[in-house]
């Protein structure tokens, strides 16, 4: 290789070698620097590192380098050179092409920090039309549906970002297994390289925390039936590839049930049913509800959102106000129980309501080729002739019946519970981390995680896995950037940056608008 990409900056390994990962390694929870070069791990320093790679780590390097961190002083530890890689991996499974919108607003630029010009604005001046400023001006009035960005422009507009910023200077493709206290203060952040080395450890004063959801989440009987049969093939999640279904319903008329009743589960019945509009398909669509809502949800006139047909409907994830505006300052400003219950009435399980949507369902319905179900599930097994699956279900009533699927599709979710993630699960057994309300990392307001600070040495969360903080939106666009600028006023404090000034803000703007590399 011409480069050698395990090294950050002009440090050079401590020790030459492979290195293992030895007993006394994984049992000590706080590392010290001839611990690990008595196991022959290459030692690199690096003032900052951030774990994870994807859209988090984007968020939190795009503001320290607008505020003149140089690229020596920055690691980015993450499994794919690409931050959309998996991003792009989930909302491609999810049936959300480049093509297709995603559920974001329009001032979420995730590669510009002042958010402005957002993305209605760019995409106006693209396709040479007032339609996405007049939209964003109305929504969700006027027979507009909330504005939202096409996948394929956040791709394109990330991609370009990258390469202003200088990512592929910072980042080191693999694997953080760990991260451990450091007893002279800072951490090591064990990578195993996809190249070079066996593993590294980067000894850091400030790690950063992005590694997102541990994996896709799978229904309790769905997962029984997977485990017991081995079929892959008929029983899918949403998040994972299953263009399959799609094919072989578009072939021959199947019935196809879909369980969940979230955003995804809204992009899965579209797709089944554009299919039947566009290609004649015959699929006959089941949907299976357990929680089935009627009507609007909520006490208070002001706090409550609609809903009808199965579905709770909000245009995104959480009221935009918890983004900005008073019930951020509210979540802020709650405890414990109190500050769960408040994130959860303004979230859970909904779906945007986009009329489109809408009137797919309503026909539907009355053509007869989507049937609703109501229940809790029994079990599920193969049909007798192992060409379907049988689901049994007994309603509030508790009647019995039997439902036969060609194919089920799980479009509850991603999988949420920290311990489940290699790394997470690491910090809770040897990190002294904390859980929140909502039984995710525990930070502070400034994203810091709580109880693991190592002298001088600070240690980041931000995204999903901080979930039931002071900050309700973190698994968004702008929850990620929120999470960047507020690590990165901690860091200002802690003497890793000056702090950013408007002179300078502005010039750095300047720079993002004629595409200057910094």
């Amino acid at each position: 290789m011409a480069e050698d990409r395990t090294l950050v900056g002009a440090a050079a390994p401590a020790v030459e070698g492979d290195g293992d990962l030895t007993d006394e390694l994984i049992t000590t929870s706080e590392w010290t620097d001839a611990l690990v070069s008595r196991a022959g791990i290459p030692i690199v320093d690096v003032p900052f590192a951030t774990v994870g790679g994807g859209y988090g780590s984007l968020a939190m390097v795009d503001r320290l380098r607008v505020a003149g961190v140089p690229t020596s002083r920055i690691a980015i530890l993450g499994d794919s050179a690409d931050p959309s890689a998996t991003y792009e991996y989930l909302t491609n499974n999810s049936q959300i092409p480049r093509g297709e919108r995603l559920r974001s607003d329009s001032g979420s630029v995730l590669d510009n920090v002042w958010g402005f010009p957002s993305y209605a604005l760019r995409e106006a001046w693209a396709d040479r039309s007032l339609s996405p400023l007049w939209n964003v001006l109305v929504e969700p009035y006027l027979g507009r549906d909330y504005y939202t960005p096409k996948a394929g422009q956040v791709f394109e507009s990330v991609e370009r970002e990258t390469a202003r910023i200088g990512w592929d200077e910072m980042v080191r493709v693999g694997v953080v297994r760990m991260v451990r206290k450091r007893r002279d203060g800072g951490y090591f952040a064990l990578h195993t390289p996809a190249e070079g080395p066996k593993r590294v450890a980067y000894r850091c004063n400030f790690v950063h925390l992005a590694v997102g959801y541990p994996g896709v989440r799978f229904l309790d009987d769905l997962q029984r039936y997977r485990d017991e049969y081995e079929d892959f093939q008929r029983v899918v999640n949403a998040y994972e590839p299953h263009s399959h279904v799609y094919e072989e319903a578009r072939r021959r008329p199947c019935t196809v049930m879909v369980r969940g009743a979230g955003i995804v589960s809204s992009r899965v019945l579209q797709r089944l049913i554009d299919d039947r509009d566009r290609h004649g398909a015959q699929t006959r669509i089941v949907h299976l509800f357990r929680n089935y809502v009627s009507g609007p949800q909520g006490d208070s006139p002001l706090f409550r959102r609609p809903g009808g047909n199965g579905f709770a409907y909000q245009g995104f994830n959480f009221a935009k106000a918890a983004w900005g505006g008073q019930y951020r300052a509210k979540v802020e400003g709650l405890e414990g129980d109190a500050r769960r219950r408040f994130v959860d009435s303004m979230g859970g399980t909904n779906t945007a309501p986009r009329r489109s949507w809408k009137e797919q369902i309503r026909r539907g319905m009355r053509d007869g080729f989507y049937v609703q179900e109501i229940g809790e599930v029994e079990s599920v097994a193969p049909s007798s002739d192992g060409r379907a699956v049988v689901t049994r279900i007994i309603n509030a009533a508790g009647d019995r019946r039997e439902i036969d699927a060609e194919f089920i599709v799980d479009a509850t979710g991603l999988e949420g519970n920290i311990e489940d993630h290699r790394l997470l699960a690491d910090l809770l057994a040897h990190g002294g981390v904390g859980r929140n309300p909502k039984g995710r990392l525990d930070v502070e307001p400034s994203f810091e995680v709580r109880n693991v600070r190592s002298r001088g040495g600070r240690m980041y969360a931000s995204g999903s896995a901080t979930l039931g903080g002071y900050y309700a939106g973190v698994d968004s666009f702008l929850g990620l950037q929120y999470a960047a600028l507020r690590i990165a006023d901690d860091l200002a404090d802690a003497g890793f940056h000056p702090r950013m000034g408007p002179g300078r803000s502005i010039s750095q703007w300047i720079k993002w608008m004629r595409n200057t590399r910094i």
